[in-house]
């Protein structure tokens, strides 16, 4: 296993980081945001009023200190104090309700906007094809379905808010200043205007090192995925300290371009804080002279410091918001770049419908050439032409890598080939809608697919409407009742990550027991006996040829026992189909199926 894989075309190598453009990158949300736009408006109104009341209290404490403790009169001024408190009050508890709606709202927001995106992007995945799994490692997918989405997440469901909050509260404060001390807030206007330009200078380094974090964290999911995949054949050959350590090299990466991000991101709230905080103290000083001199009261001057007080906690939470922002961006790049892939097999625009054909379905392949995405120097199918009857079965012999599997992956259409025709029942494959094409062929794969659910369920994966009767029927047929019912719970026994609770004869018979409920008039057997034993080989070869008697078939088959009975046998060699007759016309030929012919039997 390398440490590394090829980058695909559309999902950038994380090997190499790509520079995050701006905060703008959000703007990829959109999509996303639209349906919830009267919630969006709610959360704003109470956003707003959060804030709005937030600048009142200053007001609020400036007639307390003028009106209230420095009335001449004891009487009134008790009376004048019970009533600012009040208003104080007031003005606290309109905080909270507006603050816990406000949170409500966009933590809704996120929750629901994230899970969406979730949705989009796998959804958007599974559709697409094999060439893109070719070239993309599955770790670095489910990091962006994870990681990626929540940072998405916690910008959408607290940090915009909070920025958006911050905003309205900080430009009011400002405003409010600029009121009420026009001459001393110019001044401190034009000292903020020269703390924006190193800003900018320390955001950019920010972006660029947040998406190379991210792309790190990728690269660690990547190997983990990999390697626990494969557990049995990491431990086998002892390299369990090898992976350890290379996953660990791997997190250090991650965490030294976390640490680089960090140190940039502290060095810029530390910056922007304490440079607003001296402009702000300037501006404060010169009121604490105009008391003095008596231009203003101290009242005037006590909403002056809370003013300042909101306008620097402002400043202070926009730095940190905005460093959550540049991450955020990074990971909404990333996503759109995932959901901006594009299949190259999609059904067409305007499907032809694939008729019923009796006895199972015809086949043709006329001339057939194709080239593997990610080995295009290779040919992997050259000049194939064959034609399959309805009700006839086909077996495919021939060495490894010599076309057999590339056939049933164009018949499935997870590729498309690059010359010639592919047809079924008179119409290109091309021309049908993926679905009903799909619908159409059953497969029973050499390695068996088991899901994290329970036998019944992973049976009736192949017809979702299935009954229970009917799965069990299928079972019987393909000689698995017996040791389902043997399990712990029956049918309804959970069966393990892959099934690893059943011996690989077993996965096999669940996986035809799967391919037979489905009853589709196509049928592919890639290897489907290569994994059971002498007895249950029997047993399922019988249920399958029961099977087959309807509808058509293609075998792989590298054990020529297990075909002989075919109706032909098309013997295949470099991607060329070299031979095609029944096993006693190709023995008396004395070509490429007698000599592997004679090497199997001989040794057995």
């Amino acid at each position: 296993m390398s440490a590394t894989s090829p980058a695909s075309p559309a999902v950038a190598a994380s090997s190499t980081p790509v520079p995050a453009r701006s905060v703008r990158s959000l703007a990829g949300l959109g999509p996303f945001l639209a349906p919830y736009r009267g919630r969006i408006l709610l959360a704003g109104l109470f956003l707003v009023m959060a804030a709005l009341t937030t600048l009142v209290f200053p007001i609020a404490l400036r007639g307390l200190i003028d009106q209230g403790l420095i009335a001449a009169d004891p009487g009134e001024r008790l009376l004048a104090l019970r009533g600012h408190f009040l208003l104080l009050f007031a003005v606290g508890a309109a905080l909270g309700l507006f603050s816990a709606a406000r949170f409500y709202m966009v933590s809704w927001l996120g929750e629901r906007i994230t899970a969406d995106l979730r949705d989009a992007v796998y959804r958007h995945v599974i559709r697409q094809s094999p060439e893109f799994f070719e070239s993309t490692q599955t770790g670095e997918v489910l990091s962006r379905l994870t990681t990626d989405t929540t940072l998405v997440q916690t910008v959408v469901g607290s940090s915009l808010s909070m920025g958006l909050r911050n905003t309205v509260m900080g430009i009011g404060a400002l405003a409010m200043l600029v009121v009420t001390n026009p001459y001393v807030m110019t001044q401190v206007l034009g000292i903020l205007v020269l703390v924006v330009l190193p800003t900018l200078w320390f955001g950019r380094r920010v972006r660029s090192l947040s998406r190379a974090s991210q792309d790190r964290v990728a690269d660690s999911s990547a190997i983990a995925a990999e390697v626990l995949n494969a557990v049995p054949v990491v431990q086998s050959y002892t390299q369990e300290a090898y992976e350890a350590r290379r996953f660990d090299e791997s997190t250090e990466r991650a965490f030294s371009t976390a640490v680089r991000r960090t140190r940039m991101r502290a060095v810029l709230v530390a910056f922007v804080i304490s440079a607003t905080f001296g402009a702000l103290l300037w501006g404060l000083y010169q009121g604490t002279q105009a008391v003095l001199a008596g231009e203003i009261s101290a009242g005037h001057l006590g909403q002056t410091v809370v003013y300042v007080i909101l306008l620097v906690s402002s400043v202070a939470v926009l730095a940190e918001v905005y460093g959550d922002l540049l991450r955020a961006a990074g990971a909404t790049e990333r996503l759109m770049e995932l959901l901006a892939t594009r299949s190259p097999i999609a059904s067409p625009a305007q499907p032809r419908p694939l008729p019923a054909v009796a006895g199972g379905s015809a086949l043709r392949l006329d001339n057939v050439g194709f080239r593997y995405p990610s080995r295009p120097q290779t040919p992997a199918l050259q000049h194939a032409t064959l034609d399959v009857r309805p009700g006839e079965t086909v077996a495919l012999v021939g060495p490894s890598g010599a076309g057999k599997t590339t056939v049933f992956q164009l018949l499935l259409r997870f590729y498309d080939a690059q010359e010639g025709r592919i047809e079924i029942n008179g119409v290109a494959v091309r021309d049908v809608a993926l679905p009903e094409l799909r619908s159409r062929i059953g497969i029973v794969p050499q390695e068996s697919v088991i899901f994290s659910t329970s036998a019944m369920e992973n049976i009736r994966y192949g017809r979702p409407d299935a009954s229970d009767d009917e799965v069990v029927a299928a079972a019987r047929a393909a000689f698995a009742h017996d040791f389902l019912m043997a399990l712990p719970e029956g049918y309804q026994t959970y069966l393990g990550e892959r099934g690893v609770r059943l011996s690989g004869g077993q996965r096999q018979r669940i996986s035809i027991a799967r391919a037979m409920l489905k009853n589709p008039p196509l049928l592919l057997l890639d290897e489907a006996t290569s994994a059971l034993d002498a007895e249950s080989e029997r047993m399922v070869q019988a249920a399958l040829e029961a099977a087959m008697a309807n509808r058509t078939t293609l075998v792989i088959a590298h054990r020529l026992a297990t075909v002989q009975r075919a109706d032909r046998i098309v013997v295949m060699e470099h991607g060329r189909i070299v031979e095609i007759g029944s096993h006693a016309e190709l023995i008396a030929r004395d070509g490429l199926y007698a000599r592997l012919a004679a090497l199997q039997f001989d040794t057995a």
